[in-house]
C-alpha cells in the first residue's frame, strides 16, 4: 500500500528516532511511505482566527499533494496531525475560510477531501492490530507500559475523531498488540505544558510531574507517546522512567529496532 507521507520538522532533527522507526514498521507491515517532495513546517499550532491563512498554506499543499496521488495522508507528529487534520476539515467545511486559502495560492482549488490519518490510525484501521500481532517476532511481555496521548492527539474531537477524548483506547490496543501491559491512570489525556514552557516553566514542570507521578504510582515501567514536544517535556522535567515513541516499541517488538539501530 503506498501512502504519501509528512514527516514534519521535529522528526528530522530532535524526534529521528519517531520517523525512522514509522519509515522501518512501515516496510514489515506493507506500507509504502511516500514522502511528500518540497514540504514545509505546518505551522506547529492550528490558529483559530479565520482571517489568518499563510500558516495553513503549507498544509494545503501537503493535502493537495496527496489528492493528486489519489493516497491519503499520513503523519506522526501530534502537533503536525492535529495542524493538518484541522486545516483539512476547515478547507472542507468552511466556504469563506476555503476562499480565502485557495484565492491567495492561486492554484487549483482544494476542496479538503484528502483522507487524513495518523500513523496510530493507520495501524489500526488499515493495517489492523490482528495483523500488527502476527508481525511481532518479540512480544514485549511483562512490561508494563502507560499510553501518553496529550491534548493535541484528541481534540477537538469534532475534527480528530481518533478516540473517545476522554476514554481512548487506541495507544492501549496498541500496546496489547506487542505483547506488553496497558496501564491506565488518570492523566494519560492531560496537557504535560509544553506549549507555556518558555513563559511559565513552573507551570509546565508542575503539569509534567503530575503525569509522570500518576503513572508511576499505578505501575508503569515506561511511558510511550507520539509526540515529540510532551517527549521532550516530560524528559526535560526529570522522569524516572523512560519516556518512549510509539514507533520505537514498534520496532522491537516487530525485530527491527536492534538490527537497524543496535
Amino acid at each position: 500500500m503506498n501512502v504519501s507521507y509528512f514527516p514534519g520538522c521535529t522528526l528530522k532533527n530532535k524526534a529521528k528516532d519517531l520517523d525512522f522507526y514509522a519509515r522501518k514498521c512501515a516496510e514489515v507491515l506493507g506500507v509504502n511511505l511516500e514522502e511528500i517532495e518540497e514540504w514545509q513546517c505546518c505551522g506547529g499550532v492550528f490558529t483559530t482566527s479565520e482571517d489568518e491563512v499563510a500558516t495553513k498554506l503549507s498544509s494545503v499543499r501537503a493535502l493537495k499533494e496527496a489528492q493528486k496521488k489519489e493516497q491519503p495522508l499520513v503523519t506522526v507528529c501530534s502537533a503536525c496531525h492535529n495542524v493538518i487534520k484541522q486545516t483539512n476539515h476547515a478547507m472542507a467545511t468552511n466556504e469563506g475560510f476555503a476562499n480565502k486559502v485557495n484565492r491567495y495560492m492561486n492554484e487549483e482549488a482544494y476542496d479538503g477531501s484528502t483522507t487524513v490519518y495518523h500513523y496510530l490510525e493507520l495501524l489500526r484501521d488499515v493495517v489492523g492490530f490482528d495483523k500488527i500481532k502476527e508481525k511481532v517476532v518479540n512480544p514485549l511481555k511483562n512490561q508494563k507500559i502507560a499510553a501518553y496521548y496529550g491534548c493535541l492527539l484528541l481534540r477537538p474531537n469534532g475534527v480528530m475523531k481518533m478516540d473517545d477524548p476522554e476514554n481512548p483506547q487506541i495507544m492501549e490496543d496498541f500496546i496489547r498488540a506487542i505483547g506488553a501491559e496497558p496501564v491506565y491512570y488518570s492523566y494519560r489525556n492531560e496537557c504535560c505544558g509544553g506549549y507555556v514552557t518558555m513563559e511559565s516553566p513552573d507551570l509546565a514542570k508542575k503539569s509534567s510531574n503530575r503525569v509522570i507521578e500518576c503513572a508511576v504510582n499505578c505501575g508503569a515501567e515506561k511511558i510511550v507517546t507520539a509526540c515529540p514536544l510532551c517527549r521532550y517535556n516530560l524528559m526535560k522535567n526529570g522522569s524516572e522512567i523512560e519516556i518512549i515513541y510509539f514507533t520505537e516499541l514498534l520496532a522491537e517488538a516487530l525485530g527491527v529496532k536492534e538490527a537497524d539501530n543496535g
